[in-house]
């Protein structure tokens, strides 16, 4: 396993450096798409979980006839342990395909967020590793008036162990319900947590992301707007919430 896990991470790492190449082909011939971003958060939470606080998450991602790949990270400012220095690290790869126009996308993700300081990024030892392996699989209704999408995501290798070092096999479940009002984009997540996983802190069947978030622009000049977000996140299961703002900078 060590061994596979090894060769597809290089892979993924290869396609991707090669692909920088193409930044001067947005929009070729061939459909070739190349996007750089940066989101400024006032908090991260993920899935309905507190990570850490003030976040810039970079974003770097390649796309070509349904297949993607994408860089996503997240550094915070002062650090979970700030008298040491150490800040809060996040990197995953993410590799996708959509299948045509059937609303259907299959994914692998390598999640790691050892932290500053954590080192070993290239240990991927089964019992020692801090790199998270996740397929996920998602799908959107092709009903333009109704374009609700459901996925699912299972940790398949990695970190994530039980007390004997056996595979947990965390789940996560999230449908997101987009629509707009005006001139602000909306959406209305739900995430639940299907069955035991202390990876997300559940002993069974659990909700654990309610949220709603709304989108728009300020506009800076007659080339320019800047999108601006806020987010809404209420967790059943920890009887945590959360009230999210943002801005994304991108050409």
């Amino acid at each position: 396993m060590n061994a596979i896990i090894k060769k597809a991470l290089a892979a993924v790492i290869t396609v991707s450096f090669c692909s920088f190449g193409m930044i001067k082909a947005q929009d070729d011939e061939s459909g070739a798409t190349f996007n750089v971003q940066g989101d400024l958060v006032s908090s991260y939470i993920w899935r309905g979980m507190y990570q850490t606080g003030a976040s810039f998450q970079p974003t770097f991602s390649f796309g070509i006839a349904g297949f993607s790949l994408t860089a996503w990270g997240s550094t915070d400012f002062d650090g979970y342990q700030a008298s040491e220095g150490l800040a809060n690290k996040e990197i995953d790869l993410t590799a996708a395909y959509t299948f045509g126009n059937s609303g259907l996308t299959l994914s692998v993700a390598d999640l790691w967020w050892g932290g500053q300081g954590a080192n070993k990024y290239f240990n991927f030892k089964s019992h020692e590793t801090a790199h998270h392996f996740e397929a996920g699989l998602a799908y959107t209704l092709p009903v333009e008036k109704f374009p609700l999408s459901v996925a699912w995501y299972t940790m398949f290798a990695g970190q994530d162990k039980d007390a004997e070092g056996g595979q947990n096999y965390s789940s996560y479940v999230e449908l997101n319900y987009p629509f707009s009002v005006k001139r602000v984009d909306l959406n209305v997540t739900c995430g639940l947590v299907p069955y035991k996983a202390p990876q997300y802190y559940t002993n069974g069947f659990a909700v654990t992301n309610v949220a709603l978030k709304g989108t728009t622009a300020i506009k800076v000049t007659d080339s320019f707007s800047l999108p601006i977000f806020a987010q809404a996140i209420w967790n059943p299961r920890l009887e945590d919430a959360h009230l999210v703002f943002g801005f994304t900078l991108k050409p």
